[in-house]
This record gives C-alpha cells, sequence and structure tokens, in this order.
C-alpha cells in the first residue's frame, strides 16, 4: 500500500492548504488511519467539519472522492449495486432464439451491472476516499454489511465472484452519534471525535474560509458563538454555521457587531424558534450585565 502522508505535519500542511485546518489530535488520527490502512470514524456534532475533512483528504492526495449517504432504508442495492434489470429484459427478448444457459451468459456481465458507490471504490482502478456519510442514520443490516466490505475491501457478487480492490481506499465513515454504532464497528476502525474548536481556531477557520472579515470582527462573531452553544439549545451552532453568519455580516456590509445586526441574523445561526428566544433573552442580560 502507498503511503499518501510522509508526517502528521505534512497532513497538517497539505490539509491546511485546502482551507481545512486541522488540530494536532485530528491530523494525527489521519496520519495514523493512512499508515495502518484503517478505516477512521469521525464523531461530533453536525457542522463541525466531519465531510469536510473526508473532502480536504480526497483534495489532498488527489484521490476521487466516492460517497454514501447513508439514511433509513438504505439497502445492499443502493450501497453495494443492482442488476439493470430492464437492459437484461431487452437482452433475453433480442436472443429469444438463444438457450438460456447462452443468455445468462450474457446478461450477467459488467454491461448490466450497476455500480453503488461501496463497488465503485471497491473497483476504482486509481485511488479513492470513500466516505460514509452519518453512518448512524442508517439500519443494523448496513452496518454488517460495512463490516464484511470494510474488513478485506472485497465484494462478492455471486454471478461474477469475489471483487476485490486494487486500491483500498482511505474510508472515513462519519456519525452524529444519533445512535450507537454496533462495538464490531468501532473495533474495524480508528476512532476520532471532533467536538466544536477552541475560540482561537475558530477565529482562524472564519478568516481562512471569509478572508474578507477582518480580524476584530471575527474575533467578535465567534465570542457571540461560544455565548449561544453554553446555553440550553435544541441545536447549538456549528462552524459551518459560524461561516455563514460571517459571510452573512460581509453581504449587509455589517463592520461591527451591534445589537440590530446580531437580532436581525440570528436565524442564520439558529433553526428553531424557541432557540432564538432564549439566544435574544441570553444576550440582552450579557448586554445588562456589560459583558457582551
Amino acid at each position: 500500500m502507498s503511503e499518501r502522508f510522509s508526517s502528521v505535519d505534512d497532513v497538517t500542511e497539505r490539509l491546511a492548504a485546502l482551507g481545512y485546518l486541522a488540530s494536532t489530535s485530528v491530523a494525527t488520527t489521519v496520519f495514523l488511519a493512512d499508515r495502518l490502512d484503517k478505516p477512521l470514524l469521525v464523531e461530533g456534532p453536525a457542522g463541525v467539519g466531519k465531510t469536510e475533512l473526508a473532502r480536504a483528504v480526497a483534495g489532498a492526495t488527489g484521490a476521487g472522492l466516492v460517497r454514501l449517504q447513508c439514511y433509513e432504508g438504505v439497502d445492499e442495492a443502493r450501497a453495494l449495486y443492482e442488476w439493470n434489470h430492464a437492459k437484461q429484459l431487452l437482452r433475453i427478448t433480442a436472443g429469444r432464439g438463444e438457450t438460456w444457459d447462452a443468455t445468462r451468459d450474457d446478461i450477467f456481465t459488467d454491461e448490466f451491472l450497476l455500480a453503488r458507490p461501496l463497488l465503485q471504490a471497491i473497483r476504482s482502478d486509481e485511488p479513492s476516499t470513500l466516505l460514509i456519510d452519518e453512518v448512524d442514520k442508517a439500519d443494523l443490516e448496513i452496518e454488517g454489511l460495512l463490516l464484511e466490505v470494510l474488513s478485506d475491501y472485497a465484494i462478492t457478487v455471486p454471478e461474477l465472484g469475489t471483487l476485490t480492490a486494487r486500491h483500498a481506499p482511505f474510508t472515513v465513515l462519519t456519525s452524529n452519534a444519533t445512535r450507537e454504532l454496533s462495538e464490531a464497528l468501532r473495533r474495524r476502525c480508528l476512532f476520532l471525535h471532533i467536538d466544536f474548536p477552541e475560540p482561537e481556531l475558530e477565529e482562524r477557520i472564519v478568516r481562512t474560509r471569509v478572508p474578507a472579515v477582518d480580524e476584530a470582527l471575527a474575533v467578535s462573531l465567534v465570542r457571540v458563538v461560544n455565548a449561544l452553544r453554553r446555553i440550553d439549545l435544541r441545536k447549538a451552532p456549528s462552524v459551518s454555521e459560524t461561516i455563514d453568519w460571517a459571510r452573512t455580516l460581509l453581504a449587509l456590509g455589517a463592520n461591527s457587531l451591534d445589537e440590530a445586526v446580531v437580532d436581525e441574523t440570528l436565524g442564520v445561526l439558529l433553526k428553531h424558534t424557541d432557540d432564538v428566544a432564549r439566544a435574544r433573552a441570553h444576550l440582552q442580560l450579557d448586554e445588562a450585565d456589560g459583558r457582551r
């Protein structure tokens, strides 16, 4: 297996070149997942950069990204492969004078196989990055399927035999921890928990992703976002929403945060009516105490 990264510092620098500012723990875990050739399970709140990490690794290594978006009800046909039954039927109809043995040998070939994300990554002629996104939303049956695929990076298609990866993909599984994943799946992976970043790192992220934001405004908006995360909200604002807020303030021509701007743009950060009400009350209290 060829090594994608030469060191932890190499991971940090190459991800940063693509705008992903990785902490030491993130860069170290990515490096180890590469060296140990193990899938990487990334867990944490929504919007902290789990999916973006997979995209950044794909970009940094020049490996195409193959994404399986998990959801309730996703099955093997959506994750692995399915046969193009309509095309097979046309082939059978066209060969009415043939024996079944001859027809069968024709219709169970690559021409009639519809590869889904897992099979696409396994059969890729070039190195790839496989993103299995929000695996916690999938049913337990999919976890069993993943155990089989991720153990040997091979898939058995009964009509074609066992297909083994030429290049084991760099695999990232993400989870928002909406349900507990099986211990068997966790054992297959290196584990990384990404939480909300420290304020200093979040300020750097904002200024990297929104370069037009000046330092003072970045500091102010990150301070407000962190204050909101400390109160009881249904959904705390994520890093992606901090970035969206910075872009919003630029679009409005706001050079600083005042009460009117914050009040008018809370909907960028918060997605529930009761969260907006709590935030307004909390920020008004802070202002009255002279802390805002």
